[in-house]
């Protein structure tokens, strides 16, 4: 069956969550929540990245790998009341001091028979006697049978407890919304933000009847590898055993690009007046800059930082003669400051923009020429 619920970018689901939750808090919204979405898309990160928002303790279960009993608990024969008592499992939150997030994750793979059991959960929020906290946010996940993914189809009695989100990949949202915040690798990133339609082609695979397909959580893998492998033969094996060859030659090229260009340390410790000669000269090294300064602000170097993605704007002027005049500075440039911006206001790092004189001739340019 199809999910007829709204399609989200990840990041609006997040926010969706995050609403859900404060709701939940002032006892205005109890309700149990399922994210539907294909294998990678980012379920399991926009869980994980609301439960540390919120300061909650994260029980992931996985219902692939457990039984009805395994949530049920387990049964003794208490003597003195002559009654059969159940002993609670410990993957189930109970302190209703702390707030906690119930993750069921893979819920349309799970076993039918394990269904009557989650039924409980997500409605009346309790297993047998045991009752959740009203501390506790219960989130369920799953991929859809057209997914390519192993899947069953949700009876009407499990999906009538739910609130479903429908989460698609959206490259814009993922770049700014999680690539940074994470820590993605900047040539990841660069390569992204140049192909955004390679992002997830998880629906060209199944339909090529190929085995790997580009998604968001494969990318990030892809970020760890490029970090953590320097001999460039490995590592572009690796790659290609992650997302395809196909997908893997192209991101080669520009990794290679980044990796001879991109001196981001050098960048920041270099006086003003020395700073241009040190800026990549590739589209591509220009990417990966803006995506490295963001993830670098911090407070010891968010001034240097400032300065650096403001010289961005000037590179055809201070390097003339060598093809910055083809590139889009001005567009590249704001959208780094863009998410510099937010990454300060979400940091407390807003009062360096208001100190930083490279800033206010940048907001000067700009409303000069009428962008602001």
């Amino acid at each position: 069956m199809t999910v007829n619920a709204s399609e989200l970018a990840a990041g609006r689901a997040y926010d969706i969550l995050l609403a859900g939750w404060q709701a939940q808090a002032t006892g205005a919204l109890t309700a149990s929540w399922m994210l539907h979405g294909r294998p990678g898309v980012g379920k399991t990160q926009i869980v994980t990245q609301l439960a540390a928002r919120i300061g909650a303790q994260l029980f992931d279960l996985r219902l692939t790998t457990i039984e009805p009993q395994d949530l049920r608990g387990l049964p003794y024969y208490d003597h003195d009341t002559r009654k059969t008592v159940w002993y609670r499992p410990e993957d189930l939150p109970d302190d209703p001091d702390s707030p906690a997030i119930l993750f069921l994750d893979e819920l349309t793979a799970a076993s039918p028979y394990l269904q009557p059991t989650v039924y409980g959960l997500l409605q009346e929020r309790r297993v047998g006697r045991h009752r959740l906290p009203d501390s506790v946010m219960v989130i369920a996940a799953g991929n859809d049978v057209g997914d390519g993914a192993v899947a069953h189809d949700m009876g009407t009695a499990l999906s009538d407890r739910l609130i479903h989100l429908v989460v698609r990949s959206d490259p814009a949202d993922w770049l700014a919304g999680f690539a940074v915040r994470a820590g993605v690798h900047p040539a990841v990133t660069a390569f992204i933000r140049a192909r955004p339609d390679l992002l997830d082609t998880t629906e060209d695979a199944l339909r090529r009847g190929q085995t790997i397909a580009c998604t968001p959580r494969s990318w990030e893998r892809v970020s760890a590898i490029t970090a953590a492998v320097p001999d460039r033969t490995l590592r572009n094996a690796m790659v290609a055993g992650t997302v395809g060859a196909a997908a893997a030659a192209e991101y080669a090229v520009v990794a290679d690009d980044i990796a001879a260009s991109l001196q981001l340390d050098a960048l920041l410790a270099a006086a003003p007046g020395k700073r241009a000669a040190l800026y990549p000269d590739t589209l591509n090294g220009l990417n990966a800059l803006a995506f490295a300064l963001v993830g670098a602000a911090d407070a010891t170097r968010i001034d240097a930082v400032i300065d650096t993605m403001a010289g961005i704007r000037t590179l055809d002027r201070v390097r003339p003669g060598e093809g910055f005049d083809a590139l889009p500075l001005a567009e590249l440039c704001a959208f780094g400051f863009e998410m510099l911006i937010d990454r300060g206001l979400k940091t407390g790092l807003q009062d360096a923009f208001l100190q930083s004189e490279s800033y206010a001739a940048y907001a000067a340019e700009r409303r000069a020429t009428g962008l602001d």
